[in-house]
């Protein structure tokens, strides 16, 4: 891949300096793109994409960069008919016809329009443009509709679960297509965000700086790799090139007792400022956002039944234009966050939970620079990401047949560093049979950490108190591990037809812990049914190959597990049972064998998809979307009981696998401007290894590894409609309203040894619903001058479970509480204000 882009970039150059032919009788097309807001004021936009296709060969010329004064230029361009075009995130596209003449000299300058704020789910109904949209079913979300979404907090991890495919677990972990987020993906301006160690989105950027928020459950563009999971997408917002500035949420929360205040509930202010530090040159942008929150948790008694948080997510941007082909970004996200009794619920006080924390900081470089050929874009991002848990105390921890007591048994500490390094070389359109979109690329990555784990002996005991069981730890005081991943990858759009379109692309990745070769081909269709393109069919099929996690990488150095039974009268049954922890060979006819120093394997998922898109009329749009993926050799950790010679083991083994399939069918419907909104029918089945090793270490290390099964996942749910619209309603106000129903999560019945009693996770909560809203109007800031000119003030309320349905958090599953099966920890209605001043 390197020879290919050694190849690449010669072209590149070569055809750039190539001598120019005879220009006689050609014609020229100039003009400017800009902006203009709701005030009539024009904003040139430097560094937008202009394309010219058409003319009598029908060619395309390869998109040229608008300047510092938004000015573009195509020359000596022949006679003939041709199509100018933008297409431009969070912008109308823009397209016209131009009949060009002999020695011609045309201006066409460009105006354009934003996109339609809604908070509905994109269903793409204008078939027209077909052959180039991706055949990838993702949905997309825009900087105009999140900030409408009912939200607890405005953070796009509260966005995701308004996501059709997207779940989040009661202890909070998003799941996608059917995998924890730990083994999808999350990529900032095409960059990695994720922690090094466990994989989870653990910081983003903050709302204001996002463009936009995308979620795919098949990408199959082979430029992503590294997760058999879901795919999240954030592009950031450029810096603009005039001065612009908005804040939200900066009154506090207040929080209401028997009718009297009672303290402040939350303080979450943001913050953005943006514009030229050298006017067409140089641009920068900053977004902040400041948390300070307690969250209540229902079945423990006020005031020690809450979560505190607090922390600042920083976004800085610098954009410098050096020339209309050239434009260098550099970015930098800093973050801490606090969080206070983390995991607490009916059964875990304040006293037995974990605190756990973070903090660092993501530095990228982007560098684009477009020849005659194509573009070539090269990044660079490196992270620096510290984590640790810790209980409130010393205390030994105590698990009884109802709650936790004591305190939580884990500390540990961590500090990550990753490299990541991604060029990639994007042709100009290629004619033949149709036309194709060309994209090469590596990305190579390297990433470590070093920490310690100190955990503390964990009781079990009986009801009556007695002693039951004793886990001790032994080592893992020190821990560390790195891993090194090169991938390379190809990747084709070809529009064979205005009707027919393909997309295929391989990833070849090589990773130091996993596979020395990972093939991972991809293919996807789009194929308009009909001539009037109103009925469109999309599909395609993949390979994905995941990343080895640091946690994997570094299992044998995890404390050794060595577990005491005691007898009713309280005395030890046997000797202790020393759990060592090893990689297991699990070849078939040789059991479990502890015969590998590193994992060896990655885990591998193919997933394939086969929807149609229906046009019914101008306002209303169908889809219908089915889905299947299988993951296998997932880390699988089973503890392995000492028998005959054969010590006890705690291994990690690579035998674990998934299945997951979806239907989805949903109906768009915009019966005119003021009004949208969008229901989804989700079906879904989710079965799998319950000891995945995500699942047993993130975010906190379970007390009881239990025997590993397969059976239904606890995130099986079989049947959700979602339906979420915005609707301007009388005196300028606006509605979002977001209906969630669902089956409710699985569960399993336990013993007091906490062992699986019946068939793990058969049981399951009461059905969920929620009914969310936000309602808010925008008020003009009139009569002021200067800073305030031009600004809106938006005033409005949300309600998270509007209806105050009694949604179960916790349930008492152990078979000797005289409470099993009944559910406790439920959630309330939450009510909220916002003040923001927007432009």
């Amino acid at each position: 891949m390197c020879v290919l882009f050694t190849l690449a970039l010669s072209l590149a150059r070569a055809q750039s300096l190539a001598p120019v032919d005879d220009a006689t009788g050609t014609a020229s097309i100039a003009g400017v793109v800009s902006h203009v807001d709701q005030q009539g004021q024009a904003t040139p936009l430097a560094g937008i994409p202009v394309q010219l296709a058409g003319g009598t060969n029908n060619t395309t010329a390869a998109p040229i960069l608008t300047g510092p004064d938004g000015r573009f230029e195509f020359t000596r361009v022949r006679a003939g008919a041709y199509a100018l075009r933008i297409r431009l995130e969070g912008f109308k596209p823009f397209s016209r016809t131009l009949v060009m003449h002999s020695g011609e000299v045309k201006t066409q300058d460009i105006e354009l329009e934003l996109e339609t704020a809604s908070v509905s789910v994109n269903v793409e109904g204008q078939a027209a443009e077909v052959t180039a949209r991706s055949s990838d079913p993702d949905t997309t979300l825009s900087d105009d509709e999140l900030p409408a979404l009912p939200m607890r907090e405005q953070k796009y991890k509260e966005a995701l679960p308004l996501v059709p495919g997207v779940l989040r677990t009661t202890d909070g972990v998003l799941n996608i297509k059917g995998e924890a987020e730990g083994h999808g993906m999350l990529l900032v301006d095409s960059a990695q965000m994720v922690d090094p160690v466990t994989g989870s989105f653990s910081v983003g950027i903050p709302l204001d700086a996002v463009q936009s928020l995308n979620v795919y459950e098949t990408p199959y563009n082979a430029q992503f790799g590294g997760f058999s999971g879901g795919l999240a997408t954030i592009e950031s917002k450029a810096p603009p090139n005039q001065w612009q500035y908005a804040i939200g949420d900066f009154m506090p929360g207040l929080r209401a007792k028997s009718g009297h205040i009672a303290g402040v509930s939350a303080e979450t202010p943001r913050a953005y400022l943006g514009g030229p530090l050298v006017r067409n040159k140089l641009n920068v942008s900053e977004a902040i956002d400041y948390t300070i929150k307690n969250i209540p948790v229902r079945g423990l008694a006020w005031p020690n039944n809450e979560t505190r948080i607090k922390g600042f997510t920083s976004f800085t941007e610098l954009q410098a234009i050096l020339s209309p082909r050239h434009l260098l970004t550099a970015s930098v996200v800093a973050f801490s966050a606090r969080t206070q009794f983390a995991n607490i619920n009916s059964f875990v006080q304040q006293s037995a939970s974990s605190n756990s924390g973070s903090k660092g900081a993501y530095a990228s470089v982007n560098d684009t620079y477009q020849f005659d050929a194509g573009t070539l874009t090269s990044l660079f991002r490196y992270t620096r990401f510290d984590s640790n848990a810790y209980g409130q105390g010393s205390q030994d921890m105590l698990v009884t047949p109802e709650r936790w007591g004591g305190n939580f048994f884990d500390t540990w500490t961590r500090t990550a560093n990753q490299y990541e390094a991604m060029p990639a070389f994007q042709w100009g359109r290629k004619r033949w049979l149709g036309s194709h979109d060309l994209k090469i690329g590596e990305d190579i990555i390297r990433s470590d950490y070093h920490g310690a784990d100190l955990p503390r002996p964990i009781h079990f005991v009986r009801e009556d108190g007695s002693p039951l069981e004793r886990i001790d730890f032994h080592g893992g005081n020190s821990q560390h591990a790195s891993m090194s991943e090169v991938s390379e990858f190809a990747q084709d759009h070809w529009t064979v037809n205005d009707r027919l379109a393909f997309d295929i692309g391989f990833r070849l990745s090589t990773q130091s812990n996993g596979r020395s070769a990972a093939l991972a081909p991809r293919v996807g269709l789009t194929y308009a049914l009909d001539r009037s393109q109103k009925t469109v069919l999309h599909a395609g099929g993949g390979i994905f190959y995941d990343r080895v996690s640091l946690l994997a990488a570094s299992f044998t150095q995890n404390p050794t597990r060595v577990i005491t039974f005691f007898d009713e009268a309280g005395l030890p049954v046997g000797s202790p049972s020393i759990f060592q922890n090893v990689y297991l060979d699990t070849r078939s006819g040789y059991g479990a064998v502890s015969s590998r120093s590193d994992p060896g394997t990655s885990p591998r998922n193919t997933s394939w998809n086969i929807g149609v898109d229906r046009e019914l009329t101008t306002n209303i749009t169908l889809r219908f979307n089915y889905l299947q993926s299988q993951t296998s050799d997932a880390f699988v950790v089973n503890p392995e009981p000492a028998s005959g010679r054969n010590a006890a083991l705690l291994g990690l083994a690579s035998n674990g696998n998934s299945h997951y399939r979806e239907f989805q069918t949903s109906v768009h419907y915009r019966p005119n401007q003021r009004a949208e909104f969008t229901s989804t029918y989700i079906y879904s089945r989710a079965r799998g290894d319950l000891n995945i090793l995500s699942s047993m270490f993130v975010p906190f290390a379970a007390p009881v590894i239990r025997p590993n099964v397969n059976a239904y996942l606890p995130y099986d749910v079989p049947n959700r409609m979602l339906t979420s619209g915005v609707f301007r309603i009388f005196w300028g106000l606006t509605i979002s309203p977001v209906v969630d129903i669902r089956n409710g999560f699985r569960y399993s019945a336990v013993d007091l040894l906490q062992n699986y009693v019946g068939t793990p996770d058969s049981r399951r909560y009461p059905m969920f619903f929620s009914l969310d809203a936000k309602i808010y109007k925008d008020f003009p800031v009139s009569g002021f001058i200067g800073p305030l000119k031009g600004r809106r003030l938006r005033v409005g309320a949300y309600t998270l479970n509007l209806t105050n349905h009694l949604n179960p958090h916790d349930v008492f599953n152990n078979v000797a509480s005289p409470d099993f099966g009944h559910f406790v920890g439920f959630q309330h209605k939450v009510q909220g204000l916002l003040i923001d001043l927007i432009k």
